[in-house]
């Protein structure tokens, strides 16, 4: 028998838990895309969630209590988000892992902060998550306006005297990451020649593809999710175009690469160092190489959001979600990232995003910000 019992949750669900289930001391959340366009970015939350209980029972639990897992499926929907946080904050679940997109989690977060749930989300970049005063926020990543500063200076140091295109999705994170992008290329005195938006989900980019290739764009930068900009990646080459792609973290997936085969060559985004390079990391990416899953993305950022909550309720002798977080903003915690600490928004003290290429075998690492 497993150490805890894995939920899933689909679209209209209803959180229905089994005898089995009830037995289990506390149950605890992670809310992400476990489908639709966004569902890779849900499965590393979910391998970095379940391992993360696995090893916390194993351990001998949370207060000496096993924990069982609760997993939620947003689609990167924000009605859905919402849905599900109002489902988990009326079954008392005390803390979740999530979400994945800024869509999400923002909505979601209000649920929770009226449901009593305290959120730590792995991957929402948006500013706007901490910004609200809410008081059980918090992420264990960065934000967009620290994210575009380092995308700005990569673009205002190798592509001086180019032309610049910056493209948006439209959504909350690609749309605020492509502002907050261009806000600082401005502020460096560097003008992008184009700024234009579509839609999530587009699967015809040939008209933006031939107003890139009119203006001799030499680099596009995109506010967006993979998806679409691995379609845009493949269009420009399919009409002839050797225009760099640059975009944020969420590129942070092998599946890129496989919506791309080989143009992806060549192609930059911007993410935190490596988590798998981490020394804090190595015993923990061996267990999760031992079941064939490589730790990607945003997995050990789930690990972390467990380990800081974790550790905070042994602090604070509880699980009672207020207390929890003022012990995680009051303290310094050790986790697969290393140590972290939280400023009074939930947002943490240090931050260091750097730029990744691709290579032509689906493959990317950290380079130094030196001219493609």
């Amino acid at each position: 028998m497993t150490p805890y019992k894995l939920f899933g949750l689909a679209l209209g669900v209803s959180l229905a838990f089994s005898t089995a289930t009830m037995a289990q001391d506390i149950t605890i959340a992670v809310a992400g895309p476990m489908t639709g366009g966004e569902s890779a970015f849900g499965r590393q939350m979910k391998n970095g969630a379940e391992q993360a209980v696995e090893d916390l029972n194993a351990a001998g639990g949370v207060m000496s209590k096993k924990l069982s897992l609760f997993v939620g499926d947003d689609a990167c929907d924000p009605k859905q988000a919402r849905s599900i946080a109002e489902k988990i904050s009326g079954s008392k679940i005390p803390f979740v892992a999530g979400h994945f997109c800024s869509s999400s989690s923002i909505p979601a977060s209000e649920a929770y902060a009226d449901g009593n749930v305290l959120q730590i989300t792995p991957a929402s970049t948006n500013p706007l998550f901490t910004e609200r005063k809410l008081w059980n926020v918090a992420r264990v990543c960065g934000r967009d306006d620290q994210q575009g500063l380092i995308a700005a200076d990569y673009i205002a140091k190798n592509f001086q005297g180019k032309n610049v295109a910056i493209l948006n999705d439209k959504t909350t994170y690609g749309k605020g990451l492509a502002d907050e992008t261009k806000k600082a290329l401005n502020k460096a005195g560097f003008t992008e020649k184009l700024f234009e938006s579509y839609n999530k989900g587009d699967k015809d980019f040939n008209s933006i593809v031939s107003r890139l290739k009119r203006d001799n764009i030499d680099l596009v930068y995109v506010g967006g999710y993979h998806q679409e900009a691995g379609l845009i990646l493949r269009q420009m080459r399919d009409q002839g175009l050797k225009t760099v792609l640059m975009a944020g973290d969420a590129m942070n997936d092998k599946e890129f690469a496989s919506i791309t085969g080989p143009a992806a060559e060549g192609t930059l985004f911007t993410f935190g160092p490596d988590p798998r390079n981490k020394p804090t990391a190595k015993a923990i990416v061996e267990k999760f190489k031992a079941k064939g899953i490589d730790p990607e993305g945003y997995t050990l950022y789930t690990y972390a959001s467990m380990q800081v909550w974790s550790q905070a309720v042994t602090k604070a002798g509880t699980t009672e979600p207020k207390k929890v977080m003022a012990a995680i903003k009051a303290g310094e915690w050790d986790t697969v990232l290393g140590k972290m600490a939280f400023d009074a928004k939930g947002d943490i003290k240090a931050i260091d995003y750097v730029v990744y290429k691709w290579d032509a075998k689906g493959n990317y690492a950290e380079i130094n910000a030196k001219a493609p």
